[in-house]
């Protein structure tokens, strides 16, 4: 995948929590055709640049924290 492709999804995947869309790594994987894996490494990059990205387990879903 290159990197404006990854940057995309990115930015996908962060409009997808903030509405509340994603209720897990395997749902995203499957909307954005690539593997679990990655979605929990692009979460994990969205966090470490300043997204607050919790899992919701009442709601079962992500949820980014303001």
């Amino acid at each position: 995948m290159d990197r404006f492709t990854y940057f995309n999804r990115l930015d996908g995947l962060l409009k997808m929590i903030e509405r509340g869309a994603i209720s897990t790594p395997e749902q995203a994987a499957g909307f954005f055709n690539c593997s679990e894996k990655t979605i929990r490494n692009m979460i994990n990059y969205l966090r470490s640049e300043g997204k607050d990205i919790i899992y919701c387990r009442r709601t079962n879903c992500y949820k980014l924290v303001e």
